[in-house]
């Protein structure tokens, strides 16, 4: 398979998969299953672009190793979100899209999981990158390896100490800053960011000069979360609904980059 036919594969996936989150959210109602998608999506277009033969290469270890964590991270997140989704809780981000676009809500939502899917792809290409890096498995892997493990660790934990405070009665009308809460806003997103830093690792080990084009996955991650539909959108949605509780908690934790609470 060609480069171009197979970014046509990857693309292709990103496209259907994203128009049955679509089609999901008219049907249930519940714009959760978007995010669901995404995840599973970008994925599976991941795992394409790292063990779909290419040009007759072969596919070497570093492509196993990458597709399996790729996998991982997509399996967990997508998991973790649709449980949530089942649940029917809606994501307050969608939900004020929803009013604010009225009637046009269908045909703009549309638009904004193609956009999403572009942005996969873009994301999917850097996991293919470190993937098809021909340098021998070397310590940058490894390093690799390990910062994908602690992201999705990191996560993982975020996520069970967020549902753990929730599932408390005592703890309703509070904002949660409970274990790594209380050192970040949003240590859920610090996290699925980090994993996106491991990436580069694999494709720079051997310092594949291709492999610079890598760094663009985490800058892109690191900008739709902290600046574009992760962070903001939420944090406002946070300060509506929290008030002086929110105000006193975002003043005394970092918004992103985790630091230890002061004693």
């Amino acid at each position: 398979m060609s480069i171009a036919e197979l970014a046509a594969l990857a693309g292709g996936e990103l496209i259907a998969l994203m128009s049955l989150a679509w089609l999901a959210q008219r049907v249930s109602g519940n714009s959760g299953w978007v995010d669901v998608a995404w995840s599973l999506a970008t994925g599976l277009a991941g795992v394409t672009f790292c063990l779909v033969p290419l040009e007759g290469a072969p596919v070497g270890m570093r492509g196993w190793v990458v597709a399996a964590l790729v996998a991982a991270w997509s399996l967990r997140l997508g998991g973790h979100i649709a449980l949530r989704a089942a649940a029917g809780i809606e994501d307050p981000r969608y939900a004020a899209l929803a009013v604010e676009w009225g009637p046009r809500f269908p045909a703009r939502l549309y638009g904004f999981l193609m956009i999403q899917a572009v942005v996969a792809f873009g994301l999917a290409g850097g996991m293919g990158l470190a993937a098809r890096n021909p340098a021998p498995f070397g310590l940058l892997d490894v390093l690799g390896i390990v910062v994908l493990a602690v992201a999705i660790a990191g996560e993982a934990a975020s996520d069970a100490s967020l549902r753990r405070f929730k599932a408390d009665p005592g703890n309703r009308g509070r904002v949660c800053d409970a274990g790594l809460w209380g050192w970040s806003r949003h240590p859920n997103y610090f996290f699925e960011w980090l994993g996106w830093v491991a990436y580069p690792l694999f494709a720079l080990s051997g310092f594949w000069p291709w492999g610079l084009l890598a760094l663009a996955a985490p800058a892109l991650m690191y900008w739709t979360l902290r600046h574009a539909s992760g962070v903001p959108p939420l944090e406002t949605h946070m300060a509506a609904r929290y008030g002086a509780a929110w105000a006193e908690y975002a003043a005394r934790v970092p918004v992103f980059f985790p630091r230890k609470p002061a004693a």
